[in-house]
């Protein structure tokens, strides 16, 4: 009777190690019945030089990977791999055999073949894509552009870009980009560009990148202009830091009372500046999609009666007990009449921001179109509303000592695709006939014929 019992219970716990084992059978990677996944574009660019990138991955570990490229008439082998290690994921980049050259002008089909290892065979993956054929690099033609661009100003160029899988088309200055407008019709472009203040020298060039990764490059010879700007050198009194800036550290710091006048200093004239100056480059970097057949703006004149009492592109040194403690470049035209004067714009204008933006105070910025956008500061009061349109003429605003300002005055700047540029061009009527309208329209009357 024991020895029977003995019996049962052996057999039971064999039983039940059984069970588990056919459990864990099923649910062990040799038991996998899901195909590898095949990670690729449904439809290929190719210009036969950079290599061709897919993942393929697996829920066990993968056996073998072929890819085929095809046409109506024969088949080719261009990956045949076997995986010796088990790997449940793989980066492959293909390449064509030495020798072999794919014709423009052909349909192709690139095939890739997966399987992956299973107890009782092994699950297959196939993916099918349109290979396109692409070795030819985009055209570009410079129709007109300015004579010369001068430093901290603004210039144009029109060109023609053509290139039936075009895919990007900027202008690169300096490792900036500059995003051109489509202009009149069709494959032809127009951008305004600028040379930051602060890089000592400019060169600006088109580039135009297919689907295919086929590059073309022209550059711009524009003649440049130097420009001398002011250098100051301003000494910190502890009325300026006790007043003005501990003010704005109190608003802004959030280590405000572990601060000394200086530090507070020093995070008002670069950490809040710096965040400052970043939200009104993402607002003002916006250009729109849409194609323009001209662009024509009259000269700016935001403050009637406004007599200059701060230049555009002042190098700033700052001074406390001797010696140089901070710098910042001062990148807006101050404007100063009467307290509390009346702002205008004198264009039609969309209302891209408008909010308290730290050392800049009420800040306003309008966009005009063609990626130039003009920025008011230190408002004490403004009339217009973010996201609206307004007409000519319009008052935006008054003049205010809001910000980081000490008397009433407007900081007004002028900016091309998040780029501060001189104010004094687009205040200028002959300067904006000479080096942007005149070039526009010429440029027009070629492309129209």
């Amino acid at each position: 009777m024991r020895d029977s019992k003995i019996k049962t219970f052996i057999f039971t716990i064999i039983f039940i190690g059984l069970i588990f084992g056919v459990i864990g059978l099923f649910n062990s990677d040799s038991m996998d019945n899901q195909a590898p996944t095949i990670s690729i574009s449904d439809e290929i660019y190719w210009n036969q030089k950079s290599p061709i990138d897919l993942n393929i991955s697996d829920n066990s570990s993968l056996q073998s990977i072929k890819a085929i490229i095809s046409d109506s008439n024969t088949s080719i082998v261009i990956l045949d791999k076997k995986i010796d290690e088990p790997k449940s994921s793989l980066e492959l980049s293909l390449e064509l055999p030495k020798g072999m050259i794919l014709q423009r002008d052909k349909s192709y089909k690139l095939t890739i073949e997966a399987r992956d290892f299973s107890l009782f065979g092994a699950n297959v993956a196939s993916k099918s894509v349109d290979l396109i054929i692409d070795n030819k690099n985009p055209q570009i033609q410079i129709i007109n552009q300015s004579y010369k661009i001068t430093k901290g100003g603004s210039a144009v160029v029109v060109f023609k870009a053509t290139d039936e899988n075009l895919q990007n088309l900027y202008i690169e200055s300096d490792g900036y980009i500059f995003k051109p407008t489509k202009f009149v019709k069709d494959g032809y472009w127009a951008s305004l560009v600028a040379w930051d203040i602060q890089n000592p020298n400019f060169k600006a060039r088109i580039v135009a990148i297919d689907k295919a990764g086929n590059k073309a490059v022209s550059n711009i010879g524009f003649y440049l202009q130097d420009r001398k700007y002011k250098e100051s050198r301003i000494t910190l009194s502890d009325k300026f830091l006790d007043g003005k800036i501990d003010e704005l550290a109190s608003q802004y710091a959030k280590n405000y009372s572990q601060l000394d006048r200086l530090a507070k200093f020093k995070f008002v004239n670069e950490t809040l500046r710096a965040s400052n100056e970043d939200i009104i480059r993402k607002v003002t970097s916006t250009v729109p999609e849409e194609m323009i057949d001209s662009f024509y703006i009259e000269p700016f004149y935001p403050l009637r009666n406004g007599a200059a009492v701060a230049s555009f592109g002042d190098h700033r040194f700052f001074i406390y007990d001797n010696q140089e403690v901070s710098q910042s470049w001062h990148m807006g035209l101050d404007l100063a009449s009467t307290a509390m004067a009346v702002m205008t714009t004198n264009n039609p204008a969309f209302v891209a921001f408008n909010d308290l933006n730290g050392i800049y105070g009420e800040n306003i910025i309008l966009y005009h179109g063609f990626g130039l956008y003009t920025l008011y500061g230190h408002c004490n009061e403004t009339s217009v509303k973010a996201g609206e349109h307004i007409g000519p003429k319009h008052i935006i605003g008054k003049t205010g000592t809001t910000g980081l300002a000490l008397g009433d005055h407007l900081h007004f700047g002028v900016l091309v695709q998040g780029i501060e540029v001189r104010p004094e061009e687009w205040m200028d009527k002959k300067w904006m006939k000479d080096n942007i309208y005149d070039v526009l329209n010429s440029a027009k009357k070629a492309i129209k014929g």
